[in-house]
């Protein structure tokens, strides 16, 4: 069980929040990470545009940084190893990546930027999203007793 840190929550979503109103502003576009990298990945000539670019090098900097910080910051976030397997993660993996595109977007599209902007496909897209967690963080833990995170 991971211990609940609302102070690092609420910085990071002002922080999520901030990010993808800016990218409204500036670019007029939504931060939507799988159209992002979808987007990315579909360059005929190999190079994402500069924005791409920069939005997807900042998600791995990112986590880079926290990772490197996280002896300084213990204490607001909770580190998790995963108790299941290489395929299996890679099968959640692409479960996900294929649900995305069913969706035709991700949460960050859908719940952080089509919410706002009362997007009836996006607010239901995400309570679909939420329905479908709460489902598989049920029967992973109380009907085939999986365990998931440590």
């Amino acid at each position: 069980m991971t211990e609940f840190t609302p102070i690092a929550a609420t910085i990071g979503g002002i922080l999520i929040g901030l990010a993808a109103a800016m990218m409204m502003l500036f670019e007029g576009r939504i931060a939507g990470i799988s159209g992002i990298l979808s987007g990315a990945l579909k360059k005929s000539d190999g190079t994402p545009p500069a924005w791409q670019a920069t939005f997807l090098g900042g998600l791995v900097l990112g986590g880079i940084v926290l990772t490197a910080a996280q002896g300084f910051v213990e204490r607001d976030f909770v580190m998790t190893e995963l108790s299941i397997s290489p395929v299996l993660a890679i099968a959640a993996g692409l479960l996900v990546g294929f649900g995305t595109r069913l969706g035709n977007g991700c949460t960050s599209g859908h719940g952080v930027c089509g919410i706002p902007r009362l997007s009836m496909r996006s607010i239901l897209a995400t309570l679909t999203f939420m329905a479908a967690a709460a489902a598989t963080v049920y029967l992973t833990n109380h009907v085939f007793a999986f365990g998931g995170l440590s």
